[in-house]
């Protein structure tokens, strides 16, 4: 999960230990840290402490390098492009929504304002992702 809100990080990471997932989540801050992370360099270069992640949850509105910037690498990327990106933002802005998916995203989700609503979503990706859908490895 890339997004600089520590209060959403924390949430989310509520919502997934309510969901019966049993998925390791991964934050990082900022396009730039998961940039980091999926080229495995910096903090991130023992592999063990960065697998390739099943999914990336995505912020749009984040310093350094945002999640249309990140979205773009990701998806311009062989290894990465096949990682399905779920972007979870507060925004509800036509164009974002419009040019997340014409950046590649998989699905764009407006993020929930009641720990309830989100706890859901956080189930809802989760079976969608990991138990409905067949990715490719």
């Amino acid at each position: 999960m890339a997004d600089d809100d520590e209060d959403d990080c924390m949430l989310a990471s509520e919502a997934l230990a309510e969901s019966p997932l049993q998925h390791q989540l991964y934050f990082v801050k900022d396009g730039e840290e998961l940039m980091d992370y999926l080229y495995q360099r910096g903090e991130y270069a023992n592999a063990n402490n960065a697998p390739l992640p099943g999914l990336i949850l995505l912020d749009l509105n984040m310093p350094k390098k945002d999640g249309r910037e990140a979205l773009r690498e990701i998806k311009t990327n062989p290894t990465f492009r096949r990682i399905p990106v779920v972007i979870l933002t507060t925004s509800k802005a036509e164009e974002d929504i419009q040019l997340s998916y014409y950046l590649g995203a998989n699905s764009f989700i407006i993020k929930p304002v009641t720990f309830t609503s989100l706890v859901e979503v956080m189930k809802t990706i989760g079976k969608y992702w990991f138990n409905i859908v067949e990715l490719p490895y």
